[in-house]
């Protein structure tokens, strides 16, 4: 026969258990869907002329630069302004140098867009930025524009 306390301790569990599997799920986030919809708001209120590419980045070319564009593994020398939608400066530098496999997603199919002495605005939708676990002081999920100028690039020998 069970024990009281047993038969309580049981009927809690149960009721616990339809409980907790009966609350409503939220949906996730389609965070792709929502970052592109920041992106074209951003858009439509700057009056911007660019172009999205397949993977969701938007793209200004202010100047497209020399016909050399760098590649993929390119060591490239950049002076950007980094800041969020709402105008907050994220980072900036004059005269960065890195090399680009090395750099952000959104960096990496950027850049390649412009040859030296190029300027390009980059807004980037948070998959190809820092996404929802960001390095500390990064918003999570961030979407992020990047003014960018390209000073020069070398064959990937840093």
């Amino acid at each position: 026969m069970i024990r009281k306390t047993t038969f309580i301790a049981l009927i809690t569990v149960l009721v616990s258990a339809m409980f907790w599997g009966s609350c409503k799920k939220e949906d996730p986030v389609d965070q792709d869907a929502v970052d592109h919809q920041l992106i074209a708001d951003y858009v439509a209120q700057n009056n911007l002329d660019g172009q999205f590419t397949e993977s969701g980045l938007y793209y200004v070319i202010g100047d497209s630069g020399t016909v050399n564009h760098p590649q993929w593994n390119s060591v490239v020398t950049v002076s950007y302004h980094g800041y969020y939608l709402d105008g907050t400066t994220l980072d900036q530098h004059d005269y960065y140098t890195e090399r680009l496999n090395l750099l952000i997603q959104g960096w990496q199919e950027g850049i390649p867009l412009i040859g030296e002495g190029g300027q390009i605005k980059l807004i980037i939708p948070s998959r190809l930025a820092y996404g929802a676990n960001p390095p500390g002081g990064v918003r999570p999920n961030a979407v992020l524009v990047f003014d960018i100028k390209l000073h020069g690039f070398t064959d990937g020998k840093k």
